[in-house]
């Protein structure tokens, strides 16, 4: 069974995109072995510089790869675009073949650093748009239920 591994940083706030992700927590649980990690954001002055954020972002990415199992997915802005089909393509044949553990990443506020997100194996975006990172992972974890439902053929999908 594939170790699975959402890697989330900054805090969470809204009781109700915790609460979702609770129910696809519990819906994935029978097709991997789920993961839900928070690591805290670096704090940072009202109107940090560039060198702050660069600084700050390399922290959190050793944070990350302290954390990080397997595989390593960066979820940013830049990211590839899929169908559900095709990741549902990735999850089921492609990320198996690279072993039994993936981590999919989302940063904090100011995004992943440039050296994480090379050493991804890939790079996804949801979307050209910005979504809160606990509704982007509340997204996520339904992307990747509803790509084991296509990978088993269900009526999910439609």
């Amino acid at each position: 069974m594939m170790q699975m591994q959402l890697l989330t940083v900054g805090k969470q706030k809204e009781p109700h995109l915790t609460a979702a992700q609770e129910v696809y927590q519990k819906r994935l649980t029978p097709f991997c072995k789920w993961e839900f990690t928070q690591l805290p954001a670096v704090r940072l002055s009202d109107k940090p510089s560039e060198k702050e954020i660069a600084a700050a972002l390399e922290q959190e990415a050793a944070a990350i790869r302290k954390a990080a199992r397997g595989t390593l997915i960066a979820m940013c802005i830049e990211g590839k675009q899929r169908s559900s089909e095709a990741f549902a393509r990735l999850i089921n044949e492609e990320l198996p073949m690279r072993g039994s553990a993936v981590t999919f990443v989302i940063g904090s506020s100011c995004g992943l650093s440039e050296s994480l997100k090379r050493e991804a194996y890939l790079r996804l975006s949801m979307s050209e748009m910005t979504f809160p990172h606990a509704l982007a992972a509340v997204m996520l974890m339904e992307q990747i239920y509803r790509a084991y439902q296509i990978g088993m053929g269900t009526g999910y999908h439609k």
